[in-house]
């Protein structure tokens, strides 16, 4: 099976290529960001070793050209940073797993036969409500044509109502699923909502009074 390792250690690099080929991966390596996704838009590769802080073009941008490609390679990416929040990052662009320096080799080969055992990822469909789409892909939405800047939350809001489009939400199923059973007050949902509308227009989310909300279309 083929690897492809995009990091600009040179002595890790060296480290990986000789312990995976010893595992028996066919390697090839990338000292850069720009190079790392001119070999993986190519493809032919079962799996990416990324890491995050590269030169020429971070790992972050690499997995968002990738997957706007439609290119769907399992990528582990890897970092010094172990913030939940820079784990979070990697995964929400795109990402399979994360795994944060330093670490074992055994634990990064057994990763990445997990992400071969799961033979790629589908990519998922694009959600569409009237005029409305949103990409969960590339994590892009558009108003009749026009790219929308959503933040994460409102982003995740509006994924939840489209995915659900054929009926009305409710807010506390809202509050449980876009915000993990965290403990907000189920007014949070409200407050979000009106987010949606001053970005998207106030007809695109409706509310259906003593029910919940549904996207209109």
């Amino acid at each position: 099976m083929r690897v492809l390792v995009v990091d600009d250690e040179r002595g890790l690099v060296r480290a990986l290529h000789r312990g995976l080929t010893a595992e028996g991966f066919a390697v090839d390596v990338a000292y850069d960001g720009e190079r790392g996704l001119e070999l993986a838009a190519q493809g032919g590769y079962d799996v990416i070793v990324l890491d995050v802080m590269l030169p020429r073009r971070n790992g972050y941008d690499v997995v968002t050209e990738l997957r706007a490609q439609d290119v769907w390679t399992p990528v582990l990416m890897l970092s010094a940073k172990d913030g939940e929040y820079d784990v979070a990052d990697g995964l929400d662009v795109g990402a399979d797993d994360y795994l944060t320096k330093p670490f074992a080799f055994v634990v990064l080969v057994s990763r990445l036969r997990a992400l071969l055992r799961r033979q790629g990822q589908v990519r998922p469909p694009v959600l569409t409500a009237g005029d409305l789409v949103l990409d969960p892909a590339t994590r892009r939405v558009t108003r009749s044509g026009e790219a929308v800047a959503l933040t994460t939350r409102e982003l995740a809001l509006l994924e939840y109502l489209m995915h659900h489009a054929d009926r009305v939400v409710g807010k506390v199923e809202l509050r449980d699923h876009v915000w993990d059973g965290t403990g907000e007050d189920v007014n949070v949902v409200e407050v979000y909502v009106g987010y949606l509308r001053r970005k998207l227009g106030r007809e695109a989310v409706e509310t259906v009074r003593g029910a919940g909300y549904r996207v209109a279309g």
